[in-house]
């Protein structure tokens, strides 16, 4: 799993790739306070190596909980910027600063 950020200077967003490495996975998503915690807004597209990937524009100075819906397996992301306990889901979330 990675995160890529690629901010624009010309318009007060980033572009954010989400990466997901799960060859034997039939669907990935990300979800989080970017897209309402929506799965089918969040989908990934399967790439022929087995690699999910998508790009989201999100607005900077801002930071967003989020996590990875991995055949209907909710999973955290690593190298996320923090983590942020969520009282209404009972776990950490993976939390993205841009």
């Amino acid at each position: 799993m990675s995160i890529k950020k690629q901010f624009v200077k010309t318009k007060p967003v980033c572009k954010v790739t989400f990466s997901v490495d799960a060859k034997e996975a039939n669907q990935v998503s990300v979800i989080g306070d970017f897209n309402d915690w929506k799965v089918d807004e969040g989908a990934l597209s399967k790439l022929k190596n087995g690699t999910f990937k998508g790009t989201f524009d999100l607005n900077k100075d801002s930071a967003y909980e989020f996590k990875y819906v991995i055949d209907g397996a909710y999973v955290n992301e690593p190298e996320a910027d923090s983590f942020k306990w969520n009282d209404f889901a009972g776990t950490e979330n993976s939390v993205l600063v841009v």
